[in-house]
């Protein structure tokens, strides 16, 4: 018995980076509760934009599962933000059932559904985005006044339990220039310090969620190289992608 009111808006049949260690596919939901403006996956996130993009049916996605076993040893669930959806365990079950290892990429927003998902073992790794320091978050993604207040909780909230490492993890900040300055690098690093993992993602200016960005440009690779310094004291593992 399939999901039925999930909605795939995507598959990635196979991805070399997304997973580390691992052959996976990656699997996009539909649907973001973040309205980030340099997101370059709006097909993902605005309604309007959901209703035009092409769907995957479940069970589609699962027979590709099963003809793929034996190649493929991971899946990567994404977004959209997956963790919106109240039929998430449901779906990473079935997935659990067929012997895949499971990635979950997070905005963080939901640690009531992270946390479920954890306590079931449906996950094997979780990638939590971090999208600006504390003092910006709302300015970043959308939201003001007391609805700020709840996400930073909740945001607060996921960090603490994936530093609980009952499963393995990573933060990543997408830096896009314009909204995160070197003040801001510190005080995420400040943030989050210690912790395992931390990835730099260098922004893309391409079909981005407010079209403004997407005229930007990206840092220069030095740049990012000197914000990973900042990091490196303070995390076991420090990367660049």
């Amino acid at each position: 018995m399939f999901l039925i009111f999930m909605i795939i808006g995507g598959l990635q049949k196979l991805t070399l980076i997304d997973y580390p260690g691992h052959l996976a596919c990656t699997v996009f939901l539909t649907g973001c509760n973040f309205r980030c403006p340099f997101c370059y996956s709006s097909e993902l996130v605005l309604p309007e934009k959901i209703a035009l993009q092409p769907r995957l049916a479940m069970s589609d996605f699962f027979n590709f599962l099963k003809q793929r076993k034996g190649q493929l040893d991971g899946v990567v669930v994404c977004g959209g933000e997956p963790t919106i959806n109240p039929e998430l365990p449901d779906f990473c079950r079935q997935i659990k059932k067929m012997d895949y290892k499971l990635k979950l990429d997070t905005n963080g927003s939901n640690p009531a559904m992270l946390e479920e998902l954890l306590k079931k073992k449906l996950l094997d790794y979780v990638a939590m985005d971090i999208k600006a320091p504390r003092e910006k978050y709302s300015q970043v993604i959308g939201f003001n006044g007391a609805s700020a207040l709840y996400l930073l909780d909740n945001i607060q909230k996921s960090i603490d339990l994936l530093k609980k490492e009952l499963v393995d993890y990573e933060f990543r900040t997408t830096f896009v220039p314009g909204l995160h300055s070197k003040e801001d690098v510190v005080a995420i690093v400040n943030w989050l310090k210690p912790a395992k993992r931390f990835y730099l993602q260098n922004f893309r200016p391409e079909k981005t969620l407010d079209p403004n960005f997407s005229t930007l440009r990206p840092f220069l690779d030095e740049e990012m190289v000197g914000y990973s310094r900042l990091f490196a004291p303070f995390f076991e593992i420090v990367q660049i992608r």
